[in-house]
């Protein structure tokens, strides 16, 4: 099996014995550059696996790139060109003229990213981003004294959970990836579909599953979701679709741009089949909505969220108690690295896999939100999760294990 980045970084750092890695530590303290490495954080560093794995965790994709630097600087010359071609020459280049360079200075070179965008005509492009990411191995349970203590204090604030015993919750998941145009083939969806059918699981949904569909077929598969019967005994659901997409809409893997431009799910559609007219089993308890797809072909730069509305009628809330995370703001573009999957998949299964026992959902998505922020996507690739229609009237706790 191929080595990641870290694992490589491991291998050099053994390597420099003691007295150089001493230096490299030194280094590395006195580095101007941002981001820094903080001297308690230094002092903490006892061998090569916790250098490494401060160079992961403090430099994400520059790890390698700062890694030779230093090297150099303490005059391990033959070590910096190991670990230079062992990674695939992944030292900094000055990009070429054209579109797909950004346009931001320096890159470095990685397996190819590409963007979610409507057609495989898209743009694509190479992004600085975990190319070693790995979930963890399960969720963390939440304790039963956090459950009982934090009911005890709102217990009028949270959404019912049910007993485990007596529960059967649900969620859908419809995963695109291989289109008719085989250009809009969507490589690293695998994965996406694998670790969130994972988190689902975990988090003790059963899970219906549906892959490569059109749009009549979501449609369809949506509306069955909303009809089953396990619904009333349950007290949540989730509904995840990933796909190419447009501002309000999925695309089916039919959809060509020029012969079936049709071949579009209306988003809309979710809240309309979940709503408590045509789904009263689920009325009154939390419908989490994810969709990773595209919507447009620009590259965001700001979080936007769009504005929250309600309906209702004489005798219930016709849409309430969604939330809804998109991948990504209006008009813009979701990235997918071609080997891990998505970004927004990554973040979400690693928020809720680290954070679901003691975070209530909004929490939860915030943090979400919070990791695009933070992350070093490469200039003006960027993208931003957002939350969309959120109705809901009390907190939801996931409770995982419980």
């Amino acid at each position: 099996m191929a080595q990641n980045i870290k694992q490589h970084l491991q291998d050099t750092f053994e390597d420099l014995g003691e007295e150089n890695l001493r230096k490299f530590k030194i280094k590395l303290r006195d580095r101007t550059e941002e981001p820094r490495v903080r001297q308690a954080t230094i002092e903490k560093i006892k061998d090569a696996f916790d250098l490494a794995d401060v160079m992961v965790n403090t430099f994400a994709s520059d790890a390698v790139p700062v890694t030779l630097e230093v090297l150099k600087a303490i005059k391990a010359n033959n070590l910096a060109e190991e670990l230079r071609k062992n990674t695939g020459d992944v030292a900094p280049v000055v990009p070429q003229p054209g579109p797909k360079a950004p346009s931001d200075g320096l890159t470095v070179s990685r397996p190819r990213v590409d963007d979610d965008a409507r057609s495989g005509q898209g743009l694509k492009v190479e992004l600085p981003q975990s190319d070693d990411w790995q979930r963890e191995l399960q969720v963390t349970p939440c304790s039963q004294p956090f459950k009982s203590n934090i009911l005890e204090k709102k217990g009028q604030e949270i959404y019912e959970v049910k007993d485990k015993l007596a529960r059967t919750r649900l969620a859908l998941l419809i995963n695109n990836r291989d289109f008719d145009d085989k250009d809009m083939t969507r490589r690293g969806a695998e994965r996406d579909e694998e670790n969130m059918e994972w988190l689902l699981k975990e988090l003790d949904y059963q899970v219906v599953k549906y892959t490569n569909v059109n749009a009549e077929e979501m449609k369809r598969a949506v509306k069955n979701f909303a009809e089953l019967k396990e619904h009333a005994s349950s007290d949540s659901t989730f509904v995840v679709i990933m796909s190419h997409g447009k501002r309000d809409g999925i695309l089916g893997v039919q959809y060509h741009k020029t012969d079936n431009p049709s071949d579009i799910f209306p988003v809309d559609d979710i809240y309309r089949h979940l709503n408590s007219a045509n789904c009263p089993a689920l009325r009154n308890k939390p419908k989490v909505i994810l969709i990773q797809a595209c919507r447009g072909v620009e590259h965001g730069r700001v979080w936007v969220s769009d504005g929250e509305e309600i309906e209702g009628d004489d005798f219930a809330h016709k849409e309430k108690d969604f939330i809804c995370l998109m991948s990504c703001t209006p008009e813009t573009k979701s990235y997918r690295h071609v080997q891990n999957g998505t970004f927004y998949v990554q973040y979400l299964v690693d928020v809720f896999t680290k954070y679901a026992h003691e975070d209530h959902i909004e929490d939860l998505f915030r943090k979400v939100i919070s990791r695009f922020d933070s992350s070093d996507m490469a200039g003006r690739y960027r993208q931003m999760a957002c939350k969309d229609r959120a109705s809901l009237a009390k907190w939801f706790y996931l409770f995982p294990g419980l």
